[in-house]
Order: C-alpha cells, then sequence, then structure tokens
C-alpha cells in the first residue's frame, strides 16, 4: 500500500512565469555557465563578442576593454552603434529591447551580419541581468544617446546626452558584476582575458583589440595582419618547424574557412578550432573535417611516391598528427552550438567543406613543396615506428601489473577500499616521505606510491621511451587507466590523484615534470577532475604547549602578529621536506580530509597550457631564460 506524502499543492497557481531578465538571475547557469571565476570572464566575453561580431561585418576594427578599479568594466567599440529608434513591435527603444529581452538581437535574420558569434540574442542582455549595474552609450548620427539598468532593470528611458563627430559610431557597454550572484571572492584575471583577446585577434585579422587593467596599470594591445598565419607562427616560436606555414582559405555555400597547419620537431599536436572567432575548446565538426583530411591527402602523397611501400601499414591518425599545429577557423551564417557557452561546433555539412578545402589545398602544397612533404612523411614514419615500440612497451606495463598483482617498482601501499568513488593515491617523492605517508594515511581508503627520485621529462621524449621509465610504469599500473591512444578512465582505481611533494625547488620541479605528464599524457583525467596537489604546511610554530601550522609566508607574518609580544619566545620550525614530519603530523595537516587544503588541478586553456609547457618543459633554453629573468622577482620560499 502506498503510503500518503505531504507534498505542495500542483494548479495553475504554482505554475510560475519569470518575467524579463529574472530567469537569468535564478539560473544563471543555463545563460553563462555557473557563477564561478570561469563563468565571471564569460560576461566580458559575451560583450566582446558582440563588438567582434560588428567586426565581422566590416564596420569595426577597434575594440578597447577597460577593467576599472571598483573591477567594474567597459568596452568599447567603433562599430555602427546599437540603434536606438523605437522598434515596431515592442513600441520602445531598440537598445533597450536588445538589453532587457532574451532573444533579442540582429543575429537572426541575416540582413544585419552575414556572420556572429553571438547567436542567442541572449549574451549582453544575461550580461545586463547579471550585473549590479550596467550602462550603455551609443553614438550615431551625430548624437550621443545613453540608458542606465540595476541588474537588469532599466532606470530611465534611452535619451540623448550630447553629441558626438558626425563621422564617429560605436558602441560603449560598462557593468560591474552583481555580487549578490558571484557570491565567491573571485574577480577578474588579466592573463585570462589576454589569452582569450589574443586569440580574437588572430582569429579576426586587422582588428585592434586592446585590454587595459587599472588595477595594476597593465595594458596589451593585439593586431595581426597574417590572421591564423600568424597564430600558428606564435605557437610554434620555440620549436623547430619542418616547414613554411601551410594556408587555405575558401568560401563555399557562404561559409568562410580557414586553415593554417604546420609540422615541428615536438611528439604532441596542438590543433585548435574556431567558429566565428569563437575558440571551439570541446572541437567539433570543423576539426573531424580537419583531422580526417590531414590522414587522407598524407597517406594517399606516400603511397603515390613510394614512400609507404605496399606491405606497410597506412599511418593512423595519431600518426599524422604528431608534432602537427594547426587551426581551422570558419565563418558561418547560422553555426550550430552544443550549448550556449559554445563550446563544440554540431554543423555536419562543416566537416565535409572542410574535408574538401583541405584535400584539395594541403594535396597542391605537397605537391609544389616535396622538401616540405618528404619531411611531413619521415616524421609520420618515425612517430608510426616509435607508437608501435610504445603499444608494445604499453601492453609489457598492463601484462606485468596483471602477471605481478599490482607488485609495482615503485612500491605501491595499496588502500583495503576498492570503489574508485572513495579512494586516493598520493603520489609522494622519495622514500622516507613515503614512509611518513604510509604510517600517517588512513590505510581503508588511502594509497601511497612513492617514486624514486624525478620521472623522465615527457615533453621531450617520445612514448617508447616514456614508457620504459621505472617509475613511469608504476605510475600507469597504479592508476589503472592504460595511457595515450588506449587510456581509459573508466580503468582508473582512485578517485583522487593527489601529488605530495616537498615546498622546496626539487619538489616543484617533480611535480611539473608530474604535471606534464599527466597533461601530454592523461589529460582527460585532468578534464574529469581527479588531479590534485597537496598543500603541506611551510612552518609549524610552537609557543609553551600551543602549536599552530601555516602554509603561506603571509601566513606566518599574520599568525605571529596576532600573538602580539608573546610572538618573540615563539620557535618557528621550517619544513623543508615532507620526510621532516612525523607521520601524525603529516596526517593532521595535508592528508586529514577534515583539515587539508587540496588544490584541484584544470586547463582552463589548452592552448595557453600547451604554450606554457611547451616553453618551461621544451628543448628550446632562451625562452625559458627570458621567462626566469622576467618572474625572478616574484618567487618566494626559493630553498637553496
Amino acid at each position: 500500500m502506498v503510503q500518503p506524502v505531504n507534498i505542495s499543492s500542483y494548479g495553475a497557481k504554482d505554475i510560475q512565469v519569470l518575467e524579463g531578465l529574472e530567469a537569468v538571475r535564478r539560473r544563471p547557469g543555463m545563460y553563462v555557465g555557473g557563477t564561478d571565476i570561469k563563468a565571471l570572464h564569460h560576461l566580458v566575453y559575451e560583450v566582446v563578442d558582440n563588438s567582434i561580431d560588428e567586426a565581422l561585418a566590416g564596420v569595426c576594427d577597434k575594440i578597447t576593454i577597460t577593467i576599472h578599479n571598483d573591477s567594474s568594466v567597459t568596452v568599447e567599440d567603433n562599430g555602427r552603434g546599437i540603434p536606438v529608434d523605437i522598434h515596431p513591435e515592442k513600441k520602445k527603444s531598440a537598445l533597450e529591447v536588445v538589453m532587457t529581452t532574451l532573444h533579442a538581437g540582429g543575429k537572426f535574420g541575416h540582413s544585419s551580419y552575414k556572420v556572429s558569434g553571438g547567436l542567442h540574442g541572449v549574451g549582453v542582455s544575461a550580461v545586463n541581468a547579471l550585473s549590479e549595474w550596467c550602462e550603455v552609450h551609443v553614438c550615431r548620427e551625430g548624437k550621443l544617446y545613453s540608458q542606465r539598468y540595476a541588474r537588469g532593470v532599466p532606470q530611465e528611458a534611452v535619451k540623448q546626452i550630447g553629441k558626438c563627430n558626425p563621422d564617429q559610431t560605436g558602441t560603449i557597454t560598462s557593468f560591474r558584476f552583481d555580487r549578490e550572484i558571484f557570491k565567491e571572492e573571485i574577480d577578474f584575471k588579466f592573463e585570462t582575458l589576454i589569452q582569450r583577446f589574443r586569440e580574437m585577434a588572430f582569429v579576426t585579422r586587422k582588428v585592434q583589440i586592446k585590454l587595459i587593467d587599472e588595477r595594476i596599470e597593465r595594458e596589451m594591445t593585439f593586431f595581426f595582419e597574417g590572421g591564423i598565419v600568424s597564430f600558428v607562427r606564435y605557437l610554434n616560436r620555440n620549436r623547430t618547424v619542418l616547414h613554411p606555414v601551410f594556408f587555405a582559405e575558401r568560401e563555399i555555400d557562404n561559409i568562410g574557412i580557414e586553415v593554417a597547419v604546420q609540422y615541428t620537431d615536438a611528439y604532441s599536436e596542438s590543433v585548435y578550432s574556431f567558429a566565428n572567432t569563437i575558440n571551439t575548446i570541446d572541437g567539433g565538426t570543423h576539426m573531424t573535417g580537419l583531422r580526417a583530411a590531414i590522414t587522407r591527402v598524407i597517406n594517399d602523397y606516400a603511397r603515390r611516391t613510394n614512400l609507404l611501400k605496399d606491405a606497410d601499414p597506412n599511418f593512423t591518425g595519431d600518426d599524422t598528427r604528431e608534432g602537427m599545429t594547426a587551426l581551422v577557423s570558419i565563418k558561418h551564417p547560422d553555426p550550430q552550438f552544443e550549448s550556449q557557452t559554445k563550446v563544440k561546433l554540431m554543423n555536419p555539412e562543416v566537416q565535409t567543406y572542410v574535408q574538401q578545402v583541405v584535400g584539395d589545398v594541403f594535396t597542391t602544397f605537397l605537391e609544389e613543396n616535396p622538401s616540405a612533404a618528404r619531411a611531413i612523411v619521415s616524421k609520420c614514419l618515425t612517430s608510426a615506428r616509435a607508437r608501435d615500440a610504445a603499444r608494445k612497451a604499453r601492453d609489457l606495463v598492463i601484462r606485468k601489473s596483471a602477471l605481478e598483482s599490482l607488485t609495482l617498482p615503485g612500491k605501491l601501499a595499496d588502500c583495503s577500499e576498492r570503489d574508485p568513488n572513495k579512494t586516493e593515491m598520493y603520489i609522494v617523492e622519495g622514500e622516507s616521505a613515503g614512509g611518513s605517508a604510509k604510517q600517517g594515511r588512513d590505510r581503508h581508503f588511502q594509497a601511497i606510491l612513492p617514486l624514486r627520485g624525478k620521472i623522465l621529462n615527457t615533453e621531450r621524449a617520445r612514448l617508447d621511451k616514456i614508457l620504459s621509465n621505472n617509475e613511469v610504469k608504476a605510475l600507469i599500473s597504479a592508476l589503472g587507466t592504460g595511457i595515450g591512444e588506449s587510456f581509459d578512465l573508466t580503468g582508473l582505481r582512485y578517485g583522487r590523484v593527489i601529488i605530495m611533494t616537498d615546498a622546496d625547488v626539487d619538489g616543484s620541479h617533480i611535480r611539473t615534470l608530474l604535471l606534464t605528464f599527466f597533461f601530454r599524457y592523461m589529460q582527460p583525467l585532468i578534464d574529469a577532475g581527479h588531479l590534485f596537489i597537496a598543500q603541506p604546511p611551510l612552518y609549524r610554530i610552537n609557543y609553551k604547549n600551543n602549536h599552530q601550522y601555516v602554509y603561506t609566508e603571509a601566513e606566518k607574518d599574520q599568525a605571529l602578529k596576532a600573538m602580539g609580544p608573546t610572538a618573540e619566545k615563539a620557535s618557528l620550525q621550517r619544513y623543508k621536506g615532507l620526510g621532516e614530519m612525523n607521520p601524525d603530523q603529516l596526517w593532521e595537516t595535508t592528508m586529514n580530509p577534515e583539515k587539508r587544503t587540496l588544490l584541484s588541478v584544470s586547463i582552463e586553456d589548452a592552448a595557453a597550457a600547451d604554450r606554457t609547457f611547451d616553453m618551461l618543459m621544451g628543448e628550446a633554453v632562451p625562452p625559458r631564460t627570458r621567462f626566469i629573468t622576467t618572474h625572478a622577482r616574484a618567487v618566494r620560499n626559493l630553498d637553496v
């Protein structure tokens, strides 16, 4: 018998209708992806995307973004300016309609914009809804108009407030994000915005994009005549290239297609895709078309020129993409994205068109540049041989782990729990730290994998060489996911993989080597949120029978200041290594889930991460020297 339960009524009176922009404030995740720092930056991107749309229409060549001291943002362009005349249906200014009505804009028909990034008409109105205040100034036909909003609600009608030069047009949008919505202690990051605007400038040729940050008195301006060709050269500036950049540009059925490709001596691929200037970080049909065409053309050329013998198998996609830096950028009048955040392009026809363009032009490029073609095919041949050796080595690692029941070279101290959602593995440097960790852990759900010395720098080695490294083999076997093309996240044995190294130079180096390995060969592990960095304390402050652990220099200074005169009598213990801590201290500070601090490793921008790892861990020395020289003064807690 079903027991009656208390439920609220459900009738016509219970159906809520959210008026205006209230839906955005209730469910910000549907419109800007959430209320975290990523969503905060998305507010700026939505406004800038509108200016970029003006640039794509050929009526704007200058965009300036300013972050003010109070964290308000102003975006100014010299486009046509948002229309201010009365909308025929809404009976109010078109500016107010655009700023306060979802799904309102000039992007739905193609009379105002042939292509655009802002597609759903929710971008700027969503920004308005999620802002404490917003103000728009429009310059059109020699007149300056203005309207101000508070949390999306107009505070006055659109009005003329002055004049501007007859030949001057444009829009100035200012807003300050609403702390009632974005409740975390977050703010705009200059470097994050710079990465985005650099990409925008690369894929929008001859448009100047300038970012000014008044908080830190920094500014940067981007202007590229070469477009995505310049972008590829920029990505490869620290690598040895095998040939000049291959570039293709064509329009099919009103869809503009641009592709730039260059091979280097690197061991990983760097492929990025854009749709209407938006970085589609999850790829889509344009990326699929590019990769398929590149593999087919190289195989056809290698067969035709007898560089691939009859007995040789065709190159796989992995073979043809090793060392390839490529960009595909499409301009589509009606792009279909997976969501409002526009991370993946879905138009099926784009795959066919990109394959056609790349197939035709890349074939011609190889025919006309035989030395470049031979270098590319030679690179693919080497990659294929190394991949075969890596497969055999990988199979050996997997077989060994099965046969030896995970009795690993790294002496994994496993946990008793078998549910991956409840387990975690600490990767620890050295036997002494490993010993403390093994004694201090909770054996029920915490496993310890000590590493002997430093693992191989995986930025400078192919997978077959990497798999001959004992520490890497131990790591792969312990995780259970496989590696590279055979990586399978469902095999992961531990829900949290935690890097725990000393707070010194060697510890930082080992952590960086491990992060490089995970980024290059187990990136889905990072994307799924399984990788963390432990934060051991820097100091233990002792006074009489009391002690306190602090994790940064600032915390130490603050704690000593709070102690007042007694601070002079306190003793300070500096931890240079995990092995200096007793097992109970290590548990209390770094391993106890109720007290510890873990840093979650994530990748906000794959292109930026790729460039950083290449610069810090790659073969080229001068870029690394410049980086160290530039940032040396900012280093803290350096043990020498």
